[in-house]
């Protein structure tokens, strides 16, 4: 265990790092649109906009990857987020921030494929479990840290936008420098939502519904803070609140789910959560402290609701399966995540900062509705047909995961015909190291370029690995 997690400590840092900006970009953004006299409606297409990237980013990513290979499609885009990042204070229009958080959105989307199938491939069956646990963790944790660290900074000068950038930028240098070798490009998987809605209509639906909520209250959870009379700091720490109620929660309902059927708790989630969303809509507190355990409370009832439809979707899958059922639910959310914030700043500017509890509640309660009636079209699943809780492969930033390798030769997948990134020495890893010792000198290099090949080739042949080829395959 040790040994694999040495071997990913690099990407293990540069995930810290990259969060640790984004978070601190995600809790931001909407302070200073509303300093910048952004509209409420203005502040929710920007909002929405990071999740069309996103969606951008899960079909178009696993082209870059292929084309580029893991290293340098993760350079390039952690590069491009970077200076996404610090355009913000030098562009302060409503547009050209929805345009730099689409390309922020398909960055992080590209980031998220990189590490994940790294990690993935590195991980053994046995100590899987472990590695994105502790993967989970560190997203979560250095997110949670960028998000409060705003407390430290003026949010009106350039700094905390230098900030995020700087530490973006420094994500990238860990992974760019490790000595392990890459694992192969991705394969493809088909997005079927019609296959999806007929194995688990409760999963799509779910998931879909669960991104209207969780998207409006990811991005729009600070502009709320600010609109009750929370100064800057305290929207900072509220926002970062309902992310950790979810962390609280999301294990522990987790194992509930695996003893009773996913639905009865999918129909509490939306209940509890809608119940919570009206309280906070009506009451509106102004006291920090009421207002932070509020958050903590919405968040432990809202955010496990992604894991368990994911979870509740797996169970009626198989395991070949799991990777595009787990790309498609990630879809759906992503769709209802675009919706969410802009729903929600719609109705902010007609009744105030409740209106984001207000649209909270509608899809929890349209969540919890259909669930319900699903439970009346088909019966509970026999609890030895269930596949147990993992809080790693379930959870919503981790849901490129997939529980097993992914078979290539299953008729879900479309494995390309043509990887340009194979012909890269990296993907071989019996290609020895590069040292002083076998650094030829210019007249070695031309002595050997006038020497007969034999008939059987030169060893640099035999060594190459060809497109389409897998990594010592012969």
């Amino acid at each position: 265990m040790a040994q694999t997690l040495a071997s990913v400590s690099a990407l293990l840092i540069s995930v810290a790092m990259l969060v640790f900006g984004h978070g601190l970009q995600s809790t931001l953004l909407p302070l200073a649109a509303s300093k910048a006299s952004f509209s409420n409606l203005a502040i929710g297409v920007v909002s929405s906009s990071y999740f069309f990237g996103l969606v951008l980013g899960c079909l178009a990513a696993p082209h870059v990857i292929m084309r580029a290979g893991h290293i340098r499609a993760y350079a390039a885009m952690v590069s491009l987020m970077s200076a996404a990042a610090i355009l913000h204070p030098i562009l302060v229009d409503p547009i050209s921030w929805s345009i730099i958080r689409i390309i922020s959105g398909f960055c992080l989307a590209a980031f998220y494929m990189v590490v994940e199938s790294w990690l993935n491939e590195r991980a053994t069956n046995e100590n899987r479990g472990t590695v994105m646990s502790i993967y989970i963790v560190i997203l979560f944790g250095f997110m949670m840290i960028g998000q409060v660290s705003i407390s430290t900074m003026n949010i009106t000068s350039f700094v905390p936008f230098a900030v995020a950038s700087v530490a973006v930028s420094l994500a990238v240098m860990p992974v760019a420098l490790t000595t392990t070798t890459q694992p192969a490009p991705i394969a493809l998987v088909q997005f079927r939502p019609i296959k999806l809605y007929r194995n688990s209509p409760a999963a799509l639906i779910g998931t879909l519904l669960v991104g209207v909520a969780n998207g409006a209250l990811w991005t729009l959870a600070p502009l709320y803070g600010s609109q009750i009379g929370l100064n800057n700091n305290q929207s900072a720490f509220y926002a970062a609140a309902i992310i950790g109620g979810g962390m609280l929660s999301q294990w522990p309902i987790g194992r509930v789910s695996d003893m009773i059927d996913r639905r009865m708790v999918l129909i509490g989630i939306g209940i509890s959560t809608s119940i919570v969303a009206l309280v906070i809509a009506f009451l509106s507190p102004t006291g920090f402290y009421m207002a932070a355990g509020l958050a903590v409370l919405i968040g432990i009832c809202s955010q496990p609701g992604y894991a368990i439809a994911v979870a509740h979707a797996f169970d009626y899958a198989d395991p070949e399966d799991f990777v595009e059922t787990s790309s498609g639910l990630l879809l759906s959310f992503g769709i209802g995540s675009i919706i969410g914030p802009f729903t929600a700043s719609v109705l902010m500017n007609q009744t105030g900062p409740g209106g984001l509890y207000f649209m909270v509640a509608a899809a929890e309660i349209a969540l919890a509705g259909f669930v319900f009636a699903r439970m009346f079209a088909r019966g509970a699943l026999d609890q030895d047909d269930k596949y147990d809780f993992e809080y790693a492969a379930t959870a919503q930033v981790g849901s490129f995961i997939s529980p097993e390798p992914l078979d290539v030769d299953a008729d879900n997948v479309i494995p390309p015909e043509e990887f340009p990134a194979y012909e890269d020495a990296i993907y071989d890893p019996e290609a020895p190291e590069i040292t002083e010792e076998i650094i030829q000198s210019d007249d070695e290099k031309g002595h050997q370029e006038h020497e007969p090949e034999t008939e059987a080739g030169s060893d640099e042949d035999d060594a190459r690995v060809k497109p389409g080829e897998k990594p010592g395959e012969t």
